[in-house]
């Protein structure tokens, strides 16, 4: 059931009523976020991250949003992509290509920025779209359209975090050195674990 209740704003002194969400207990939880019970399992979902608590662990995932997004930009239907960028063709700038709109094309990097908190399998492709945003044609269009068409195809991969899991800090990095065709740049990345979960 809803409720009301009288909370102060941070940045001024005036009231304003702002809605609740009461569960079983009488906890009041922010309207928001919604609780959801299914047998032995608790959901928390909102326009946030899915968290979903399991008595040896969490795990987090945004299924829904993938799902918003797909529609949002008419991607719903078509074929998969098996990986997230061509590997056999690297991105590079096409000055010889047709142009593209760049309002959209920055509107689809910015929903899947949002994403790669909770899927850091796309981080390498995203970003490296990200760099074209400038001299964007239409090569990088379709390379931004293969992410979705991958995300399409596995919309329920996420994070686990395990209960029980070792307290020490892992680190990992990566690089390919020169890996860029025209101007010889390198592209390193790198991740942390706290035992078995991945921290940034």
């Amino acid at each position: 059931k809803f409720g009301f209740t009288k909370v102060k704003n941070a940045s001024t002194p005036m009231e304003t009523q702002k809605p609740l969400l009461k569960d079983e207990d009488g906890e009041e939880v922010d309207v928001h976020i919604y609780r959801q019970m299914i047998g032995s399992l608790m959901y928390l979902t909102s326009s946030r991250p899915d968290i979903m608590f399991v008595e040896d662990g969490i795990f987090i995932n945004q299924d829904k949003y993938v799902a918003d997004i797909l529609k949002k930009f008419g991607l719903t239907k078509g074929k998969l992509a098996s990986t997230p960028i061509d590997t056999e063709k690297p991105l590079l700038k096409d000055l010889d290509g047709e142009d593209v709109d760049v309002h959209i094309y920055r509107s689809m990097i910015g929903s899947l920025m949002y994403l790669t908190s909770s899927r850091p399998d796309i981080m390498f492709a995203v970003c490296a779209c990200v760099r074209f945003q400038v001299t964007l044609k239409v090569s990088h269009l379709y390379a931004v359209k293969r992410i979705f068409k991958y995300l399409k195809g596995k919309p329920h991969l996420g994070l686990w975090y395990p209960k029980d899991s070792p307290f020490d800090l892992v680190a990992y990095s990566d690089s390919d050195y020169a890996g860029a065709s025209r101007d010889r740049k390198s592209t390193t990345g790198g991740c942390q674990f706290l035992g078995s979960r991945l921290i940034s």
